[in-house]
């Protein structure tokens, strides 16, 4: 695991309080796959100018974490070994692009899913439990962080832990109106949302 070296010149309780982005992987990070289902590694399709622009994020200092719910699994639509593959596919792309993935936060349990996949988690959106993990174990503040996603899950869960809310008109589009959501930026897409946040010209959305 990545630690941060020491800085000795600064005095304690004086640094910058760490920040996250919480990237949605399907119609954010990546396209979303045909049929509905990621069913391998195939299915991975990065979205213009994504990977670069969470190269230049992490590079500034924001840890990136993937968050999403993985209903194919739960479903039994996708097995579990095939999304184990398509996982470590995608975290060994993004790492070999120079983008370290902090913690993967993948929900591949439902309520009402098939045997072996029922039950819930923390992990599942809209519960919070990837945030207030990566803020006790990692350090963060949430108060610092974003979420960027195109559904409505993301964001009610961003809201519940009090982190920020950055919404892209990629994939869903926030379309899914599961919940009513209101967040503070709505981008094109990913790069878009970025891109505002590393030149701190984000406006709240209207």
């Amino acid at each position: 695991m990545h630690h941060r070296s020491e800085r000795h010149d600064i005095l304690p309780g004086t640094q910058p309080p760490v920040g996250g982005l919480f990237i949605d992987r399907w119609g954010t990070l990546l396209e979303l796959p045909e049929g509905g289902d990621a069913r391998g590694p195939e299915s991975l399709r990065f979205l213009p100018g994504a990977v670069d622009s969470l190269h230049r994020a992490q590079r500034a200092g924001w840890q990136i974490y993937l968050i999403g719910n993985e209903d194919g699994v739960a479903f039994g639509r996708v097995s579990p070994r095939d999304w184990e593959r398509t996982e470590a596919a995608l975290l060994l792309e993004l790492e070999s692009h120079g983008v370290p993935v902090r913690r993967c936060y993948s929900a591949t349990t439902h309520p009402r899913g098939v045997a072996g996949q029922r039950g819930d988690s923390v992990y599942r959106l809209p519960n919070t439990g990837s945030f207030y993990h990566a803020q006790h174990h990692d350090g963060l503040s949430l108060r610092a962080s974003w979420v960027i996603g195109d559904s409505t899950l993301e964001h009610a869960a961003a809201w519940r832990a009090g982190v920020r809310r950055a919404a892209v008109r990629t994939g869903l589009a926030l379309s899914d109106k599961e919940f009513e959501v209101d967040v503070d930026m709505v981008s094109r897409d990913l790069c878009e949302a970025v891109m505002s946040l590393l030149r701190g010209s984000w406006r709240v959305a209207a």
